[in-house]
């Protein structure tokens, strides 16, 4: 069940609040608290997958044909643990790239109201990330030393249209997969649920990440469009490389070696990928996000 987690606002602030006045409205009547809604205290059913075997980056390999059913799940449970850390990652960066935006603005209006908002969301999921990973028997995976220092940078330059639609490509490429786990009945149930409440909070996130940078874009010039599509596109390759952390493998008891060459050969998780980016690569074409040096790392990144 979802739980309110403030009254609604008052129709005369929805009304001039436009889509940040809606999305707290709808935040009021349908958000959740993890703590409970979460069955955090049942141990662990090894009989289930960490994820869809399906988005697994074995899946389709010769190597995944050898592994025993136990060995699959294993596997599906690491690489899930292995996004929700990627995904405490982003998060954080997340977090400090809206609290940038709007520092010293009017705290009464809706869109800092909703941002504060969303903040709160991402809090709340990034504890949820933590103690699923840890639940799936996972250590606290980590991006490479490169992507933390790329991501540092980000969070302290990036701005505008730069800022929300690198948010928007995180949280896009992550709720494609996500809806998917959530169905899936193979999947381990207090995943399910984490993913559920994930997809749900996080639609509200993407619907203001796509406003946000619309409205950036309106005020950009030819140079700095081009610019921040290059950023974006270098971020968006970034992160997803970062989602699956190469030592999942031999903490799944895998050949480590083996199993990392096949999965970057894996034609089948490629187009996993670049089937879960069309409405985002859609959205940024229509943006006007889409130049040639971007096109180079989204296809590096099998986003498109």
């Amino acid at each position: 069940m979802a739980s309110s987690t403030a009254q609604p606002r008052a129709e005369r602030d929805t009304q001039a609040g436009g889509v940040a006045g809606r999305l707290l409205d709808s935040a009021a009547k349908l958000s959740y608290d993890p703590v409970t809604e979460v069955n955090w205290e049942t141990p662990l059913d090894k009989d289930f997958h960490g994820a869809s075997p399906e988005w697994s980056t074995l899946y389709g390999t010769s190597y995944w044909d050898e592994l025993s059913e136990a060995q699959r799940k294993e596997l599906t449970r690491q690489e899930a643990a292995s996004v929700a850390s990627t995904g405490i990652w982003f998060e954080m960066i997340l977090q400090q790239l809206i609290l940038r935006d709007i520092y010293a603005k009017d705290p009464t209006d809706d869109t800092v109201q909703w941002a504060l908002t969303e903040i709160a969301d991402e809090c709340r999921h990034s504890i949820m990330f933590a103690r699923g990973a840890e639940k799936l028997g996972a250590p606290a995976y980590r991006p490479r030393r490169l992507a933390v220092e790329l991501g540092r940078a980000f969070k302290t330059l990036a701005f505008g249209e730069a800022a929300y639609a690198a948010i928007l490509v995180a949280e896009e490429v992550l709720d494609v997969m996500q809806r998917d786990w959530m169905r899936d009945e193979r999947v381990v149930p207090f995943v399910r649920t984490i993913n559920n409440i994930h997809v749900v909070e996080e639609s509200r996130h993407m619907k203001f990440a796509r406003e946000e940078t619309r409205q950036h874009l309106a005020k950009a010039g030819r140079v700095r469009r081009h610019l921040h599509a290059f950023v974006i596109a270098v971020a968006a390759y970034v992160i997803v490389t970062s989602m699956v952390n190469e030592s999942v493998y031999a903490n799944a008891g895998l050949d480590p070696e083996r199993a990392l060459a096949e999965a970057r050969g894996n034609e089948h998780h490629k187009a996993m990928m670049r089937s879960s980016c069309a409405g985002l690569m859609e959205f940024l074409a229509s943006a006007r996000l889409l130049t040639k040096p971007a096109l180079a790392f989204y296809r590096r990144a099998h986003l498109i």
